[in-house]
């Protein structure tokens, strides 16, 4: 991501208003990008890293996996980077041909069709918390084990059960604890990802993550 001067004049307040934090500098990139989206720097005691998220992650965008989103501003807010690095195949629930089911809202019936079509793949879910309690229930069934799972969808009834579930998986994920989240934090968190995953693989790869 090309960053310009009014970019980085807010970079640098981030980095003197953010005081000490425990991530590492790669961790730090994600979420100095998500306090960037958002101005809010809460987000510094809320978003979480599975012990190997990033690496897992970066690894499976170099390996083209699916990526598959929740909503369509997610898919919209990521595609212009993933087309200029990884170019990964990106699918959203809202398009998935379902069938309809009154039991589920579209976009979790959605995320089932290609959760099963996709089992392995990356899962970004940053704004259905259907879709999220959708996902970690194929994943306890064991029906499906996805590279990388980001989930921050919003909410008060359910989320944090759901989030606290994803993390007890034991699959690699990278969320945002408590009721706040929105798809703005999920681009934010891949984008930046991408960026990670492209120094460490990309064409001027250095191992950097």
């Amino acid at each position: 991501m090309e960053w310009h001067g009014s970019d980085a004049q807010s970079l640098a307040i981030i980095d003197r208003e953010i005081g000490d934090h425990i991530f590492s500098p790669a961790e730090y990139e994600i979420v100095r990008r998500v306090i960037y989206a958002t101005a809010d720097f809460e987000y510094k005691s809320l978003i979480r890293f599975s012990e190997q998220a990033l690496q897992a992650g970066a690894a499976a965008l170099a390996a083209r996996s699916t990526i598959v989103v929740d909503v369509p501003m997610v898919q919209v807010g990521i595609s212009p980077h993933i087309q200029n690095t990884f170019a990964n195949p990106v699918y959203c629930s809202m398009d998935a041909l379902t069938r309809p089911q009154k039991e589920k809202t579209r976009a979790a019936w959605g995320i089932e069709t290609l959760a099963k079509r996709y089992p392995e793949g990356i899962f970004i879910l940053g704004e259905a918390q259907t879709s999220l309690t959708t996902l970690v229930e194929l994943i306890e069934a064991e029906e499906i084990r996805p590279a990388l799972v980001i989930g921050t969808p919003a909410g008060f009834v359910g989320v944090d059960a759901a989030k606290a579930r994803l993390n007890d998986s034991l699959i690699q994920n990278i969320r945002v604890d408590g009721r706040k989240g929105s798809a703005v934090v999920a681009v934010a968190i891949l984008n930046g990802l991408v960026d990670l995953a492209w120094q460490a693989y990309g064409q001027e790869g250095r191992g950097m993550i």
